[in-house]
C-alpha cells in the first residue's frame, strides 16, 4: 500500500528552525526521486527540495542554503532541515515521489509549519 506520512512541523519564530520528517511506504521510496513540496494558504504547491536516483539534489531559490534534504534508505524516510524560518516560509509541507514536478497523484496529510514574525 502505498503511503506517506508526514511529521514534525509546528509553530516557530522567525529565525527559528524545525525539522521535518516523512515516513515512506517501501514501494514509493524505491522509485529513488523524492522530494518536499509546500502549500501555503491561498496559494498553489510548490516544489521545495528533492533528491533524483543518482542523489542529486536541488533546492528552490526560495530556501537554497535554509533548507536541507536528506534521507535514511534503511527506514524509508527523507527529512527536511529548516533553519532561519521566514514568515513566508508557512505553509503545509509534503513529501512525494518526484521532482520539480510529483509523480504521485496522491498526497499525504502534509505537516502544518507556521512561522510568527
Amino acid at each position: 500500500q502505498e503511503q506517506l506520512v508526514e511529521s514534525g512541523g509546528g509553530l516557530v519564530q522567525a529565525g527559528g528552525s524545525l525539522r521535518l520528517s516523512c515516513a515512506a511506504s517501501r514501494s514509493i521510496f524505491s522509485l529513488g526521486a523524492m522530494g518536499w513540496y509546500r502549500q501555503a494558504p491561498g496559494k498553489q504547491r510548490e516544489w521545495v527540495a528533492h533528491f533524483t536516483r543518482s542523489g542529486i539534489i536541488d533546492y528552490a531559490d526560495s530556501v537554497k542554503g535554509r533548507f536541507t534534504i536528506s534521507k535514511d534508505d534503511a527506514k524509508n524516510m527523507i527529512y527536511l532541515q529548516m533553519n532561519s524560518l521566514k514568515p513566508e516560509d508557512t505553509a503545509v509541507y509534503y513529501c512525494n515521489a518526484g521532482g520539480v514536478v510529483p509523480l504521485l497523484r496522491s498526497w499525504g496529510q502534509g505537516t502544518q509549519v507556521t512561522v510568527s514574525s
